[in-house]
């Protein structure tokens, strides 16, 4: 796990309590949409940086 991804699930986990346990101000929403958006940007990036890793040079794949 990177960086994003733990502090996604933290904001998601901030949100979660703000929510729905105490019922928190209509702002503590945007800890949702911040924390789904990182996320997603971390997973994406995550595997695009392992695609390119896997590739040569020129974008031919590796012989195997």
């Amino acid at each position: 796990m990177n960086l994003g991804i733990v502090g996604a699930l933290v904001l998601l986990l901030i949100w979660a309590i703000a929510a729905l346990v105490v019922e928190g101000p209509g702002w503590v929403h945007l800890l949702l949409t911040v924390g789904v958006s990182l996320l997603i940007y971390s997973i994406v990036i995550r595997s695009s940086t392992r695609d390119r890793s896997i590739r040569e040079p020129g974008g031919r794949d590796k012989p195997s």
